[in-house]
């Protein structure tokens, strides 16, 4: 079993610096098992339980590294670190924005994008995720500004679409026409703005953009825009079920 001082193990996770942490402890607020840690230099066993066994000021502590969570992104806010504007970051509890691991994306949803996010501190997952060797699958659901002229699929699924601008064909995508101006199109890359530009380069423009599952793991009907939950382990293995 790992093992961390307490003081380190919650400053990384947002609670505070370290000697605020410290001054936690010393006022008997941090409890494991029960018991008061008044020794902030205290090491504890750090592992999936730790979440339901520790309390910080009578509230359970929040899931410690490696955490991996799903959001339902609203339209309107960005993925990035760096751009302007609202970000899914700021959709979570504040003190999760100074973990150590910091959370990241697992890819990114453009600002006019809504739908499935993966967000985690674990770079093996993510990479696992993103890694073109993966071929995870990602679904969309696109509404379109001009009724489909019929060949659409055909032409997504040969694998030779060029994009403007690139010299390498995509990879095969599976076009399921929803009504004459929706589909859902299930794509295995994660090319800039991918999705539109493909319709873009049929003739056709995308007016919404929605992205409901990756690989088998699907958006669940009950998680509205902007709220997250941690995925289980077994969602975690659903993204890659799904070939």
């Amino acid at each position: 079993m790992t093992t961390a001082r307490l003081d380190r193990l919650l400053a990384n996770m947002g609670y505070g610096s370290r000697r605020e942490v410290q001054k936690l402890a010393a006022q008997g607020l941090v409890l494991l098992d029960g018991v008061r840690i008044t020794d902030a230099a205290k090491h504890v066993p750090v592992g999936p339980d730790l979440a339901w066994r520790m309390t910080v000021a009578g509230i359970p502590l929040d899931p410690p590294a490696p955490l991996a969570l799903m959001m339902h992104k609203p339209l309107g806010v960005v993925c990035s670190h760096k751009e302007d504007g609202e970000r899914v970051y700021d959709l979570l509890p504040v003190r999760w924005r100074t973990r150590d691991p910091a959370l990241s994306s697992i890819g990114r949803l453009d600002k006019d994008t809504s739908g499935l996010l993966l967000i985690t501190d674990d770079g093996r997952l993510l990479h696992r995720v993103i890694s073109p060797k993966s071929h995870v699958p990602k679904r969309y659901l696109a509404t379109l500004e001009r009724p489909m002229d019929g060949g659409e699929a055909a032409i997504f699924a040969a694998g030779e679409l060029m994009l403007e601008g690139e010299g390498k064909p995509l990879a095969p995508a599976l076009l399921e026409p929803l009504s004459a101006t929706s589909a859902y199109l299930t794509i295995t890359e994660g090319r800039y703005h991918q999705v539109r530009r493909m319709f873009a380069a049929v003739g056709n423009h995308v007016a919404a953009l929605h992205r409901d599952r990756i690989g088998a793991l699907e958006l669940p009907g009950d998680l509205a825009p902007g709220e997250h939950r941690i995925l289980t382990s077994a969602e975690s293995e659903a993204i890659f079920a799904a070939k």
